[in-house]
């Protein structure tokens, strides 16, 4: 099959969170299967910087990043426009059996939603936890009014991660029988040969003694970055405990300064460290040598993190508001109400009872390498792709 995805940024814009390596892992295992992969992008790194190649071949897909007309778009509404896909898409949209959208409000979707219906090519969509009007919803809404409503009834199918998900399409009008529900793998095999214990913490100058409690992700006010460390302050205070250090990594989403902030008010500096973004064996490094890894998001459709953490045997705490936790729940995970008493109350449970610790580690990582993998995942979009095709 031709396939192109469309998908605001693309890797190595790792920034941007999950949708970037499920767009990416997607593509590469179609790839390898001998599948023909296109992607249309922007040319974002980040919220600021450009990407410094036009096109490229990436495992076995060819990838076009089209220029942002202005990076402040890009930092200051999250709006990529790119006015180059308006001429490639109409000269090349024909060449496709079938396009996949990934996200849902953007300027991409948009232009590829009006050439695929000019020329009847099918496409999929995957929202990936972007439906909700949180934030902007203003802007949100007229976007849904012009463009959204018809995106979704004019797509063959709609894939849903969870069944959170399913609900908010249904909330939207899309029919039952257009829903598809595929959850999200991680590529298993980079989770084979881990990096050994203390890389992390001799980079950092963290001595072994201490324990880790470890953020890993996009510095954002909905990943609820202020109840954990709230809770972490509440841990300190209640237990006396000094041998506890959070450790806070990601890019900045608009929230950082104000994570900075609140641990300068509690007087907490030298217990709490910001890394910056981490990514590959670095970030690796960081789950490998974490005690805990927490994800306490008041909104997460998924939250990808969790099973990366999970591979790497580290234990996790997640919110209730996580697509994952009713799929990680005694599997390797404790789900709390992201308040920062639960998220205490999670902490010691796992900070002092070692043996519960380390069966969760162990549990967690033989739950993912049995049923997480892209191998058996990407299947299910070739099953998805045909039936589309075939229905046309």
């Amino acid at each position: 099959m031709r396939i192109l995805q469309v998908i605001p940024y693309f890797y190595p814009a790792e920034s941007f969170g999950g949708s970037v390596r499920v767009a990416f892992n997607i593509g590469r295992e179609l790839a390898r299967r001998g599948h023909e992969v296109t992607v249309f992008a922007s040319d974002a790194e980040d919220l600021e910087n450009r990407l410094d190649v036009k096109d490229n071949e990436i495992e076995g897909m060819k990838v076009y990043y089209f220029r942002n007309l202005t990076m402040l778009l890009v930092k200051c509404s999250k709006l990529f426009v790119t006015p180059e896909l308006l001429k490639e898409a109409k000269l090349r949209i024909e060449s496709f059996d079938i396009i996949h959208l990934h996200e849902y409000r953007s300027f991409q979707n948009i232009v590829l939603h009006h050439y695929a219906g000019k020329y009847s090519i099918p496409y999929v969509l995957q929202v990936e936890g972007s439906i909700p009007r949180i934030g902007k919803v203003g802007r949100k809404w007229f976007y849904d009014m012009l463009f959204g409503y018809r995106l979704l009834r004019n797509a063959s199918k709609v894939i849903a991660v969870t069944q959170m998900e399913v609900k908010q399409y249904r909330d939207m009008g899309v029919p039952k029988e257009k829903i598809v529900l595929i959850s999200p793998g991680i590529d298993v095999s980079e989770y084979m040969d881990l990096p050994p214990k203390g890389v992390f913490r001799a980079k950092h100058g963290i001595s072994n003694n201490k324990k880790i409690i470890l953020y890993l992700g996009r510095i954002h006010e909905i990943k609820g970055i202020d109840s954990l460390i709230k809770a972490y302050v509440n841990l300190l205070r209640s237990t006396k405990f000094d041998d506890v250090i959070l450790v806070i990594a990601g890019p900045d989403d608009g929230y950082l300064s104000e994570a900075k902030s609140m641990v300068n008010s509690f007087k907490i500096n030298n217990k709490v460290l910001f890394t910056g973004p981490i990514y590959g064996r670095s970030k690796l490094e960081a789950y490998v040598d974490a005690n805990v890894y927490v994800l306490p998001s008041r909104y997460e459709i998924w939250g990808m993190t969790v099973m990366e953490a999970m591979a790497c045997g580290t234990p996790v705490i997640l919110s209730e508001n996580c697509g994952t936790a009713d799929v990680v729940r005694d599997k390797g995970g404790l789900v709390v109400n992201p308040s920062p008493e639960e998220i205490q109350t999670a902490l010691l449970d796992l900070l002092t009872n070692e043996e519960l610790a380390r069966k969760m580690g162990e549990m967690g990582r033989r739950f993912v390498r049995e049923n997480c993998s892209w191998n058996n995942i990407v299947p299910k979009f070739e099953a998805l792709y045909e039936e589309v095709i075939g229905s046309c």
